[in-house]
């Protein structure tokens, strides 16, 4: 009779078991348990000897351990302290333990210390504000590899006109390169998440572009509440011809620009958009250089967003 197939499970999950550290599901923790998922998103990285590299969520350390390989050191940023044993545990007398920087904590919440590349898999409730917090963080990254949920990866590359197009796809793409690297199907993950997966490279545009994007996200903001509208219907809205009022206001007395006193934003506003043709564009069809366009019109004219 033949013997019946045993899965195999690696040391380190069985160790992981033994202990009965069961995984979290707040801490959105899936392992990547497939090797050759691990070593494709290693080698897309393109990791030099030099580099030092941070990895978010290493879990029991399968990424982990490849990383330590080929750079000089790597940051890890656990939020789980049993996770963060493990790993401990796992690079002790070895060859590579000095390599490894463990953090314990948030990484939304900890400040990051230089890295060359950032390598994750990433924790997917944090997605989007992991994302700025990245392309935000000062001094510039070479490129991030990181895994998302499949629809959060296609918004990250989305193009005007895409149906998932929207205000996360603008703010990133003026920050950011982005690519979609490959497609990850829900069995290579322990346990298996509901969603399948996509890898994403992110590389910053260095130098990014010179604008305030408190201001620049402010405009996207208003322009993608009702994506589908036009530009001059956004602009119509009591809230946001008073918060521009407001702005306007401000601008003008910092500047000893005197105010009208019959000032009327809402016609103000309406001229300026019918005049640089946006009031009948929609924000799904607009990439960055039209937003930038936009944002300038509004700046030339005394309006800002922040």
């Amino acid at each position: 009779m033949p013997k019946e197939r045993v899965a195999k499970k690696s040391r380190v999950h069985q160790e992981v078991q033994k202990q009965g550290i069961n995984f979290n599901k707040d801490f959105g923790q899936h392992i990547l348990k497939n090797p050759l998922i691990v070593n494709s998103m290693v080698e897309k990285s393109a990791l030099r000897p030099t580099d030092v590299a941070l990895e978010v969520g290493p879990g029991t350390g399968n990424m982990t351990m490849k990383l330590l390989e080929k750079t000089k050191k790597v940051i890890a940023c656990e939020i789980d302290p049993r996770m963060a044993a493990e790993l401990q545990k796992r690079v002790q007398s070895t060859p590579v333990q000095n390599k490894l920087h463990l953090i314990v904590g948030d990484v939304l919440k900890t400040e990051l210390p230089f890295f060359d590349i950032c390598v994750a898999n990433l924790p997917y409730q944090i997605s989007s504000p992991f994302v700025f917090k990245l392309l935000l963080h000062r001094p510039f990254f070479r490129c991030a590899v990181v895994m998302f949920q499949r629809e959060f990866a296609q918004r990250l590359v989305a193009k005007p006109g895409d149906k998932l197009y929207c205000r996360l796809s603008v703010n990133t793409q003026l920050l950011a390169r982005v690519d979609h690297l490959m497609k990850v199907g829900k069995n290579n993950f322990r346990p298996p998440p509901k969603v399948e997966s996509s890898v994403v490279r992110i590389e910053p545009r260095n130098p990014p572009p010179p604008i305030n994007f408190q201001e620049w996200d402010g405009l996207v903001r208003i322009c993608f509440s009702r994506k589908n509208k036009t530009i001059g219907a956004a602009f119509k809205f009591k809230t946001v011809l008073e918060l521009l009022e407001k702005n306007y206001r401000t601008h003008c007395s910092l500047h000893s620009i005197p105010v009208p006193a019959d000032l009327d934003v809402k016609s103000k506003i309406n001229d300026l958009l019918t005049e640089k043709e946006f009031e009948k564009r929609r924000a799904r069809t607009m990439d960055t250089d039209d937003f930038l366009g936009l944002l300038n019109c509004f700046n030339t004219a005394g309006f800002h967003f922040s």
